[in-house]
This record gives structure tokens, sequence and C-alpha cells, in this order.
């Protein structure tokens, strides 16, 4: 009889080609055995789906007749899984045999949490992608030591602002408590969306240094326009969703010093058209904000207050999306800032 309790693992697949297969390689090659690798398909036209299901027959392979982007995609591959712990894992990752192992080790410590592993770069593996995620003030999420090398150095399971997407771990209780994640985000932000309800809840998340995966980051969008445009658009849906209106209004003053500036780095990027879209759909989408606002702000055990003064107050932005100079200058509006707010609000 097998003691390890069943672990479902959902990788969502839009045209990945190769990588999907890479993916699911690395994942038969783990030391835990208990394994539910579910792949649903978001309609992709590469037909890697099929030649993934014609290479590994034992995957569950979910074909959707849409593309229901990434959070729904993501959701349907959860009502279908059996096991009572899930892994969210993108199929441009590769994994260590022992990642499963660390985690759910993780998990027999500290309990019922959002978990991910250390993030390195695919093709540069001594390059750090995450180690962990964090939530700022305004909306903004972002992952620490993002383009640092990996040095070798003693590492321990720490709390978290949220887990990232690209790998994230937890039990089925977690995701009965907080909900799944929310359709209306499509893609981008649903993992800091998920990680402050969760934390509103008084679930925390966790960085596992222990565990670690190999990630090619953004194979499909990259740093483009449409991925400003849902990043700038799900940052805005955030913040009108989390926090109380009593708390928006504290920071009302600064939310709009901070949206000059955006507006600012949107233009000087050539995306101003994306930054436009984003307001627009927000604007458009008054009433199902309000709903989702109402639904967060009745289960909220956690504070505002409380959840703030644990926010950093810089945010790390890598080389390539934004020169440094800005990055100073922005980091400096927002650390000023972020420290106002907190004492307005506490």
């Amino acid at each position: 009889m097998n003691e390890q309790p069943l672990i479902s693992i959902i990788v969502l697949n839009y045209n990945a080609g190769e990588l999907l297969l890479n993916c699911i390689n690395s994942i038969k090659k783990s030391i835990y055995q208990n394994l539910e690798i579910i792949v649903v398909d978001n309609i992709s036209t590469d037909k890697s789906q099929e030649i993934c299901k014609e290479k590994y027959p034992d995957i569950k392979l979910i074909q959707n007749k849409k593309n229901f982007g990434y959070c729904e995609g993501n959701n349907i591959g959860i009502r279908e899984a059996k096991g009572d712990f899930l892994v969210i894992l993108n199929p441009d990752t590769i994994v260590e045999p022992n990642w499963i192992n660390e985690l759910i080790s993780a998990h027999n410590e500290f309990g019922d949490g959002l978990y991910q592993p250390k993030i390195l770069s695919l093709n540069e593996t001594d390059i750090i992608q995450s180690t962990g995620n964090m939530i700022h003030v305004f909306g903004f999420g972002f992952a620490r030591d993002k383009g640092k090398k990996n040095i070798s150095k003693e590492e321990h399971i720490e709390k978290i602002g949220y887990a990232s997407g690209t790998c994230l771990f937890t039990s089925k209780t977690v995701f009965q408590k907080v909900g799944l994640l929310d359709d209306f985000l499509f893609l981008y932000h649903d993992d800091l969306d998920l990680g402050w309800r969760a934390a509103q809840l008084g679930i925390n998340s966790y960085y596992v240094p222990k565990s670690k995966i190999f990630h090619v980051e953004s194979y499909s969008l990259k740093w483009s326009s449409k991925k400003f445009y849902w990043l700038e658009r799900n940052r805005k849906y955030c913040l009108l969703t989390h926090f109380s209106k009593s708390t928006y209004k504290k920071m009302n003053l600064s939310l709009i010093l901070v949206d000059l500036f955006v507006w600012a780095f949107y233009i000087s990027k050539g995306f101003l058209g994306a930054k436009i879209k984003a307001e627009l759909d927000i604007r458009n989408n008054k009433e199902l904000i309000e709903k989702k606002y109402t639904e967060l702000e009745n289960l909220k055990i956690i504070s505002d207050d409380k959840l703030i003064q644990e926010f950093p107050d810089q945010i790390f932005v890598p080389t390539n999306v934004s020169q440094n100079s800005m990055n100073t200058t922005f980091n400096s509006i927002l650390t000023r800032l972020s420290k106002r707010v907190k004492q307005k609000i506490s």
C-alpha cells in the first residue's frame, strides 16, 4: 500500500512545443512517485499536447475547446485533480528530482499555505528568477533576487508575499478555503491575487530553497505591450478588490502620484495604448469589481493595516524592463510614499 499522498500536477499548455515534453520528462524523474500528471491544453495549434500524450500515455490530457487563459485553464485542471495536494506548474520548466519531497517536507512543517521552490533560469542555470515573490502596497508584484547569481549559501524556508504561479504547491484544502484562480485576471498577477486573498484569511506563502526548478521566462508574450496591459489592468483590479474602501481613501493621493509615474513609464516604453486600454477595462468592469470587492471584504480575517506593514517599501524591477536610473528614481518615490501610507493606515 502506497502511504505517500497523491499529488496532482497541473501543467497548462499553449503551444509550448518541445518545452512541454521536456517538462513532463523531468516530472517523470521525480523521486516522489505517487503523482497524477494533468496536461490542460488551451487549444494549441502546434500539436504539442498530442505528441505529449503519445509519448506519455499515462498522463491525463484535458483538451479545451478554446483558450481559457492561465487562470481558468488551470482551474479546469484543479477541478479534475484527485490529489490531496496540487501543483500548478508552467510547461516551460524543468524540475529537479527531489523538488516534490522538499515541498511536502515544508508543508509538513508549516501546514496549510502556498509554497514555491527556488526558481532558476533554464538558459542560464546559475541565474535566479525568484527566491519568493513580494506584494507592494501599490499593487506591484515582484520576484526577489531576479537576475542575481545563485551563490551557494545557507537558506531556510521563509515566509514571503506570495508563491509564484510558475510553480505553486498547496493542498486541496487551501483552494477550498481561498477559492480558485480569479478567471477575470486571465493571466498575470493571478498568483499575487491568490496569495493576497490567502493572506487575508491568515494563510501564509513560503519560499522553499531546497526545492529547485528551472524556468524559461515568458515563452509566449515576453516583455510586450500585451503583457504590460495585463500587468497594469490586473494591478488596478487587485487594489480595488483587496483594500477596503477606508484603506483606499487614505491611500488615494499616494495612488494618484504613483499612477502619474506609471503613465510616464508606459509612455517611455511606447506602451501608452496598453495603459489606456487597461484603464478603460477597469472602468468598464465596475460592477464586476464591486461584486468581487464585497465578496472578499466579507471573508477578510486579517486587516489591511496588519498586512500592509509586512509589505516591502521598495520593488525590484529587472534591468531588461527599465534602466537603473529610472529604477532608482521610481524606488525612491515608492519608498517615501509607501512609508507615508503605512503611517496613515496604522
